[in-house]
């Protein structure tokens, strides 16, 4: 299975939650250092698979890949909040 084969288990509800909490995170809670802050998403992206799906395997791994797509998706909601108008 390639890449490609985790998009099925993206939750985009998921994933915004988790993009909004750590950009709160980053933004305001300067004592946690900003290695940890993958591993937080994972975690709340883990439990927010497991509170809308069930508990079962799938909706673990759909809530981790949503978790950790969040932190890679940080940098563009970034731009996109911080946009200077040119």
């Amino acid at each position: 299975m390639d890449i490609t084969g985790l998009m099925q288990y993206f939750n985009l509800i998921t994933v915004g939650i988790c993009l909004c909490v750590g950009y709160a995170i980053k933004q305001s809670l300067d004592f946690i250092p900003n290695k940890y802050i993958p591993l937080i998403m994972l975690i709340l992206g883990t439990f927010l698979g497991i509170i809308s799906s069930g508990l079962s395997l799938e909706s673990v791994l759909s809530g981790m890949v949503s978790g950790l797509a969040s932190t890679g998706l940080y940098e563009a909601f970034r731009n996109l909040i911080n946009k200077e108008i040119r």
